[in-house]
């Protein structure tokens, strides 16, 4: 970016939020045994954010990351996207925390996959697409490799590319960096921030790490038995880093969260 980069970084976002929003809209699911995992939330994502949810197991986090992905029924209310996609139409892609890679296809054949369900350009075209991606997550040199031959960080790099090949507006993330030790979650996490500062696609994140959430997130969203608990805005400074850690006030912020999540507990 040039000149200010966080003041292109707004103005970026700004536009963007008139073009796309996520709005839950009274949202409970309630399972056939009486469970409920989600309790009539309403949250708001703006466009071009990254919102994080974080809270205990079991709380509703990925249950409302499959609302939004069209992947579960809502029992009640209803997930208003604007303007209107589905996952079917390649504008919300999903990460899960397994990168569940096609053991038979190369790293490239794995981020075509999604191009070619949806039918998107021709074989050539797809070949490139799929090879700017890998490229874009560090993987250029990799796209000949069947998943064995890769370590869990390059699986994860494949997963995400296979998310963005096909340039969605929403990304969603489901503890992507869970399996992985602190060096290479913290590697994966700078380099999904480099992926979003480019690209700016709406974001919510699932973690339980709150140093983690601290760093990527506009807004952290604490849950608690399927309800959105406390919202908290996130007033560290952009351009973010894993070297926003050494800071004094990312200490205060990790401490303001950490007590959000122990009061809930």
């Amino acid at each position: 970016m040039s000149g200010n980069p966080a003041k292109s970084l707004k103005m970026n976002q700004a536009d963007d939020a008139a073009r796309f929003s996520i709005r839950c809209n009274d949202l409970s699911v309630q399972f056939a045994n009486n469970f409920v995992a989600v309790d009539h939330v309403q949250l708001d994502i703006e466009a071009g954010h990254i919102s994080v949810l974080i809270g205990p197991s079991g709380c509703g986090k990925t249950t409302i990351l499959r609302l939004i992905a069209g992947l579960q029924t809502p029992s009640t209310g209803n997930v208003d996207l604007r303007p209107n996609s589905t996952a079917g139409d390649g504008q919300i892609a999903f990460v899960f925390q397994q990168p569940s890679l096609l053991p038979w296809r190369t790293a490239m054949e794995n981020v075509i996959l999604p191009l070619e369900l949806l039918g998107r350009g021709d074989a050539k075209d797809r070949h490139n697409q799929a090879m700017q991606t890998l490229a874009s997550v560090d993987l250029a040199d990799s796209h000949d490799r069947l998943p064995h031959q890769l370590s869990g960080g390059m699986k994860m790099r494949v997963s995400l590319a296979r998310a963005l090949v096909t340039e969605p507006s929403v990304l969603l993330l489901d503890e992507p960096f869970a399996a992985l030790d602190d060096m290479l979650r913290s590697q994966l996490g700078e380099l999904l921030l480099r992926l979003w500062q480019e690209r700016l696609f709406t974001t919510v994140m699932v973690t339980h790490n709150i140093a983690e959430a601290c760093v990527m997130a506009h807004q952290i969203h604490v849950m608690r038995e399927g309800q959105i608990e406390q919202s908290i805005e996130n007033p560290l400074p952009w351009p973010r880093s894993e070297t926003l850690r050494r800071r004094p006030e990312f200490g205060d912020f990790y401490g303001r969260v950490g007590d959000a999540l122990r009061d809930d507990a």
